[in-house]
């Protein structure tokens, strides 16, 4: 059948005619409906379904409530986070089982909301902060690597015993520790000196804490040799700061911390926030104003000695310093959220200090070890130059490492840094101010730390 003209159609319109609103127009659009019926529209035949051998397989999480910093940061307090892996009844999964409270159970929709302030919190919040803590190590660290799985220090392919967590395993002991002889993380409590009434402190609520002692066991996998006092005293530095370094970075790989820490500071990260100190709560508890440690700090290796607990804020610092330079650099308000750069600052930067810290040696590992190997890795990963000025920059400034070159200059690709301030050969670590797991025993060798204590005093004799 032919097709009409638009004249035969519309008889007395003229073909150049144009609608427009007009009477004449919707005179027109009604002749048009009474007289036109519009065309079957044709019906879609459905495709078949692929068939599949088996259903598809949906991995269940939990849902969890979890302090995200410390009981005193208000601004952040207590919210839902995700854990996207199974998780049972304890709660355990095959690397983190949890202990000595009564076993809590997922309920019906596989979740374990718990109320604040109950045992049963307690485990989960704990439990999850371990879980995310090595669940971010594990994508940081080095693609298809035996080192990604992050294993626990005596694990192996025929012992694959998990990490044991005791939330409230030290009764009235004000610190923390992870024990690789115990295969375990424990945490204090006690109660704060001068409350009235009593206030019960727990360091198994603090974000900080829970995830600084977890980042011992991870660098204890990773690092054997590092956490013996026989290292220098840089080493003990070493594993102190990862501690530290990965609470900020557990911070920083979740979206509304980040966004909470550049609502707090406007974005300038050299402002007072929650992502520079560390466990808030237990640093009031003992009459301090910013936590136990500060990470946004100028100290120098020359003013640090031979105490790890000082040295390791050196490195910290000198972290931070590098992550707020690379945010400054990267951040456009204008085309970017500031959050989400700063989100992405992290990842990259924790990735990068993991990658250094797995290349470095494995035994009286330096600052300048991990400086040279962060150079290294940023350059191969193709970064701008401007990342390896800042980790020359703040290194030189902390007196890690001398820069051959000005500080106003680019580094030149593939460069080595030359140490500064090294620890005088037979330095002895002096740990009294590190945490629980820095002062075990099983970490001093034979005689353990009362044997050091005891030699240091028989010097002082002389």
């Amino acid at each position: 059948m032919e097709k009409k003209t638009d004249a035969e159609e519309c008889p007395g319109v003229p073909i150049s005619f144009v609608p427009t609103p007009t009477d004449e127009y919707r005179r027109h659009r009604k002749i048009m409906k009474a007289t036109v019926q519009p065309g079957i529209p044709k019906i879609p035949v459905p495709l078949p379904m692929p068939k599949t051998k088996f259903p598809p397989v949906i991995l269940p999480g939990a849902r969890v409530l979890i302090w995200k910093q410390d009981p005193t940061v208000t601004e952040i307090g207590v919210r839902k986070a995700y854990l996207p892996r199974h998780i049972f009844a304890g709660p355990r999964d095959s690397r983190i089982n949890s202990q000595g409270l009564p076993t809590v159970s997922p309920n019906a929709f596989g979740d374990m909301i718990q109320t604040p302030g109950t045992d049963a919190f307690d485990a989960v919040h704990t439990f999850a902060v371990v879980r995310q803590t090595l669940t971010m190590c594990q994508r940081a660290g080095a693609s298809g690597s035996a080192a990604a799985q992050m294993p626990w220090q005596w694990n192996s392919a025929t012992v694959p015993d998990p990490l044991n967590v005791f939330a409230h395993g030290l009764p009235d002991v004000m610190n923390a520790f992870y024990s690789r002889g115990e295969k375990a993380l424990k945490f204090g409590d006690f109660i704060r000196p001068g409350s009235s009434p009593a206030e019960r402190i727990y360091t198994c609520r603090s974000f900080d804490i829970v995830a600084h002692e977890t980042g011992h066991a991870i660098l204890d996998g990773l690092k054997p040799g590092w956490l013996l006092s026989g290292n220098p005293p840089q080493t003990g530095g070493l594993h102190e700061s990862f501690g530290d370094l990965v609470a900020i970075f557990l911070a920083l790989s979740q979206f509304d911390q980040v966004e909470a820490a550049i609502a707090q500071t406007k974005a300038n990260l050299h402002d007072k926030t929650f992502l520079s100190d560390m466990a808030e709560q237990f640093g009031l508890a003992l009459g301090r104003p910013n936590g136990l440690r500060n990470a946004d700090n100028d100290l120098k290796l020359s003013e640090a000695g031979t105490e790890v607990h000082a040295i390791s804020q050196v490195f910290t610092g000198a972290i931070y310093d590098i992550l707020s330079d690379i945010f400054s650099f990267e951040k456009s308000s204008a085309v970017k959220d500031d959050a989400s750069v700063l989100y992405t600052c992290g990842q990259y930067l924790f990735s990068l200090v993991l990658r250094a810290i797995i290349a470095s040696p494995h035994s009286s590992a330096t600052y300048a070890h991990v400086a040279n190997q962060m150079l290294a890795i940023s350059l191969a990963d193709g970064k701008p130059v401007q990342y390896r000025n800042y980790i020359r920059n703040r290194f030189t400034v902390r007196e890690v490492v001398v820069s051959a070159t000005p500080l106003t200059a680019n580094i030149k690709d593939g460069v080595e840094l030359a140490p500064h301030i090294e620890d005088a050969p037979g330095a002895v670590q002096d740990r009294r101010g590190c945490c629980g797991t820095m002062n075990l025993q099983e970490y001093f060798g034979e005689g353990g730390a009362l044997h050091a204590e005891i030699e240091e005093f028989k010097k002082s004799l002389k």
